[in-house]
């Protein structure tokens, strides 16, 4: 689960457009002065807030309801596009890394979407000319850190982790658009039935390669129109989620704690996998998201279930539950590194580390005193850094001899999913598997009694 952090502190942003978008009336040529001015306006904005990527574009999408879908789709890609790619561009275009009018007039000219004469009468600036020249240039005699378009301080810090040829394959796939995954909810049809019935109405799916009831697109055509999804018979959801879900393996008749559960993707996943039966008790401290999960766990069809909002790890509705778990999944708050395919705003932003292993080290501890002796965490991020994943989970061991790592691999193949690279802990990418980058533990109380513990604020 990611959080939203700070802005990286930068230059000024440059002001955002030649003409105001507003006062563009409509027409061929002038619709594409339209593409280029609004495409600057929404990357100025993303870049003076905390305001997610695609929640931008959509409150600018609902101030214009008379601009059609190809257009949307050429605004949003063109600022997806500089986000992906802002610190190549600017490199190979000799400007800074908040010019946003050249920064998409480069992005415009490498997809062909404009010409330069086009491009240079938009910007009203002859001395662009030669930045538009410059575009031609490789990037690969630049710095590693601008090739994989990353900032110098998370390029170090990824280098820690990755070869450098590991860093360019990994930025490189996370550099692309991510497909669109769909998990079919077994409660009430099969994966099979649910592709044929997409491909009748052309919407052409291919099977998730490691997730057994996962379906992929590889188009962008929204899915939550459809009679299949109104009924509950699939949700959106990655497949690094999805094996996630495979990986906690919960079954029907257990109790189950999803502590960090959001509006509940991979809570109902967790209630298809138990059959809807036992109890599932979905908690997070954002009464807002968590109430999202009610109207899909009934158009899910589940009936096992309870949504429990919480003000933290001592909460009564926690600590009336006091080793009476048998798994507890926490998809910890985290830097989001891994949804780069989906939110590349995230690059730019700052990570506070501390704060943020602070608050994983605290729900790990704080569920340990939720769990039954045999019991099993589950600890996930959709982060790739290692000081979330790995660390995080060295340091837990390290003060509790009372429970051992599980191997990630043995358990999903014993499921019959064996996706590659995958030892004790799950790591999933991009590069090497296709999905958003994942990070999963599973921990297992080895000791006969639950012990006393501190509470965590």
């Amino acid at each position: 689960m990611s959080l939203i952090p700070r802005l990286f502190p930068e230059e000024p942003a440059q002001a955002a457009t030649p003409r105001p978008a507003q006062q563009i009336a409509r027409g061929t040529t002038q619709a594409r002065y339209h593409h280029f001015a609004l495409a600057v306006d929404i990357l100025s904005e993303i870049a003076q807030g905390t305001v997610p990527a695609d929640q931008v574009l959509y409150h600018h999408f609902r101030k214009l309801p008379q601009m059609g879908a190809r257009d949307r789709g050429i605004v949003a890609e063109s600022v997806y596009g500089v986000l992906r790619q802002r610190r190549s561009l600017a490199w190979r275009m000799g400007v800074g890394e908040k010019q946003w009018n050249m920064l998409v007039a480069g992005f415009m000219l490498d997809q062909d979407w404009a010409d330069k004469t086009f491009v240079l009468k938009w910007l009203g600036n002859q001395g662009a000319a030669q930045a538009l020249d410059d575009l031609a240039r490789s990037a690969d005699d630049a710095p590693l850190a601008v090739r994989v378009n990353l900032p110098d301080v998370l390029a170090e810090r990824l280098l820690q982790a990755y070869s450098e040829e590991q860093l360019l394959a990994l930025c490189t796939a996370m550099n692309q658009p991510a497909p669109v995954d769909i998990r079919v909810n077994t409660l009430k049809a099969e994966r099979g039935d649910i592709q044929h019935m997409l491909n009748d109405l052309g919407l052409a799916t291919e099977l998730t390669p490691y997730a057994p009831n996962g379906l992929r697109r590889h188009d962008r055509r929204p899915l939550f129109s459809l009679p299949a999804f109104k009924e509950g018979l699939f949700e959106v959801q990655d497949e690094a989620s999805q094996l996630v879900g495979h990986l906690v393996a919960p079954k029907p008749g257990e109790r189950v704690l999803d502590l960090c559960a959001g509006a509940g993707g991979k809570t109902l996943q967790l209630g298809a996998l138990m059959q809807s039966k036992g109890s599932l008790m979905a908690t997070d401290i954002s009464a807002h998201r968590l109430e999202k999960l009610t109207p899909r766990m009934r158009r899910a069809g589940l009936s096992n279930v309870r949504p429990v909002a919480i003000t933290g790890m001592t909460d009564a509705h926690l600590k009336r539950n006091k080793g009476m778990f048998d798994r507890i999944l926490i998809d910890a708050p985290c830097s989001g590194t891994g949804t780069w395919r989906r939110n590349p705003d995230l690059k730019w932003r700052v990570l506070d580390l501390e704060e943020l292993n602070a608050t994983q080290g605290a729900l790990l501890e704080g569920a340990v005193r939720l769990l039954k002796p045999q019991g099993r965490l589950i600890y996930a991020t959709c982060s790739i850094l290692p000081e979330e994943n790995e660390c995080i989970i060295e340091q837990f061991l390290a003060h509790h001899p009372d429970f051992q790592l599980l191997s990630a691999a043995d358990i999903l193949a014993e499921q019959g999913i064996t996706p590659p690279h995958v030892g004790d802990m799950l790591k999933l990418d991009p590069a090497q598997h296709g999905t958003d980058g994942f990070f999963a533990a599973v921990l297992q109380r080895v000791a006969a009694t639950v012990e006393a513990g501190n509470d965590v604020v």
